[in-house]
């Protein structure tokens, strides 16, 4: 019997009209929340990702220098700033686990994030987040924890999860890598392509090609 859990990525202020804002990012985030509206019940579990950064070595672009936009970035979703909330157009009630990503790298995937317990600052924000709480270290206003909590991985698969819809900002960075991660995890995996927003459209574009080939359905 298929099992089905919808991932929601990175909707935050910072990657909607933040310091790397996307053209349809406010448009993508009212849609995704009409999604829960009209078809939440066709999903076992629905969770979402947040990019979550303290030191992410590199990611950030160098002081008096440009980003490339590829490899280096704007300063963005700061652990425990106003940047990295979610957008307020994006109803958080249906989503009952977060897992945060990238504290100290880049981190596209969401699949390289982990539960977000709910004694952490972020737990607190969400009005306490359900999953396997660890405590927090009390360094960095409680964002940084003893140890890992469960992988986005380990959690759906605890779950029987075997498809995955995958939704979010931005297509062709961390929707393409979080999808790329699942169907390489076992999940049959689609990319809902109206309810995404990309940096660009040519990103976007040569993004569903290389899901495409990887045999992720872009529906």
């Amino acid at each position: 019997m298929s099992r089905r859990a919808l991932i929601v990525v990175d909707v935050q202020n910072d990657f909607v009209d933040g310091s790397l804002g996307t053209a349809r990012g406010a448009e993508v985030a009212a849609a995704i929340s009409s999604y829960f509206d009209t078809d939440a019940t066709k999903y076992d579990h629905i969770v979402g990702t947040l990019d979550w950064h303290i030191d992410p070595s590199g990611h950030f672009v160098a002081e008096g220098e440009e980003p490339d936009y590829s490899e280096t970035w704007p300063v963005h979703c700061v652990a425990g700033s106003d940047g990295a909330k979610p957008f307020k157009a994006l109803h958080t009630e249906p989503i009952e686990a977060w897992f945060r990503k990238g504290e100290y790298s880049a981190a596209y995937s969401g699949f390289e994030g982990y539960l977000v317990p709910a004694a952490s600052a972020l737990g607190a924000l969400m009005g306490g987040v359900p999953g396997e709480a660890l405590a927090d270290s009390g360094q960095g206003r409680g964002l940084t924890l003893r140890k890992r909590t469960q992988s986005l991985e380990e959690w759906l698969k605890d779950r029987e999860i075997t498809h995955v819809d995958v939704v979010g900002i931005a297509t062709d960075f961390c929707v393409k890598a979080t999808a790329l991660d699942a169907q390489r995890a076992g999940f049959h995996t689609t990319v809902i392509e109206k309810l995404c927003a990309p940096v660009s459209e040519e990103g976007a574009s040569e993004a569903c090609e290389e899901l495409r080939a990887a045999g992720v359905l872009i529906s």
